[in-house]
């Protein structure tokens, strides 16, 4: 029996690594007594698994991971009470929105996510070059930048990872919106800023969406209510 928890990643808490926020909820997972299943072999663990990493500093309203449950378990909790069963256990700004029954068969989350949604708040004074750079990006047929990988300097394609991109003015200054393939590997949030030749530490950074495939179709990997716009600017 897997369920699926959808949570937000908000305020200080983003100084947490994502290594650190995943002891932190197999620890809020035991606390909450939840029938948790466990590996075999001399160190058993708790079998939670955990999608793509949002690294250190960022904020986010849709991180994922799935628990293994005992299906046999006597006290096994309805679904829906995953939630508020772990809510309690866990710190301040992150805050699970909704769990979800797997069906079996489920890909699994660094399998199935195929692109993620960010939001990068600006100073407003960078917004007209946000605005002209993500114009001739979006016009380019290829975007090549050296990148480092296992400490080997290696040149590398952005622009097929690269699925919109869109600068908006906002009273809190300039927000740019863009959506990042994952396959066959991620784009770092860092990767595309310096493409942009923006600063590396924005305001603000948010992945406010993952998203997978199924049957032809985009979607979540657990659906919310569509929030207002902007919503993330304003979340604390």
């Amino acid at each position: 029996m897997k369920v699926r928890v959808r949570y937000a990643k908000l305020g200080k808490v983003r100084f947490l690594s994502h290594r650190d926020l995943a002891r932190i909820l197999e620890r809020a997972v035991r606390r909450a007594g939840l029938p948790v299943a466990y590996s075999q072999g001399f160190s058993p663990r708790a079998r939670l698994h955990f999608g793509l990493a949002l690294s250190t500093g960022y904020e986010s309203l849709a991180e994922y991971f799935d628990i293994d449950l005992e299906p046999e378990h006597s006290d096994l909790p309805d679904v829906a009470q995953v939630g508020p069963l772990l809510q309690p256990c866990l710190p301040t700004g992150v805050i699970v929105d909704a769990s979800e029954l797997l069906a079996d068969g489920t890909p699994s989350l660094q399998d199935a996510v195929t692109s993620s949604t960010w939001e990068f708040l600006l100073p407003s004074s960078l917004h007209d070059h946000a605005v002209l750079t993500a114009t001739e990006m979006l016009d380019a047929t290829e975007l090549p930048v050296d990148l480092v990988r296992k400490s080997k300097q290696v040149r590398e394609d952005l622009r097929p990872l690269l699925l919109s991109l869109e600068a908006d003015l906002i009273p809190q200054g300039s927000l740019l919106t863009v959506e990042l393939g994952t396959k066959p590997r991620s784009v770092r949030p860092a990767e595309l800023l310096a493409a942009m030749r923006l600063p590396e530490h924005p305001l603000r950074v948010v992945r406010t969406h993952q998203w997978i495939q199924s049957d032809g179709e985009r979607s979540e990997p657990i659906e919310l209510a569509a929030p207002s716009p902007h919503a993330s600017v304003r979340a604390s």
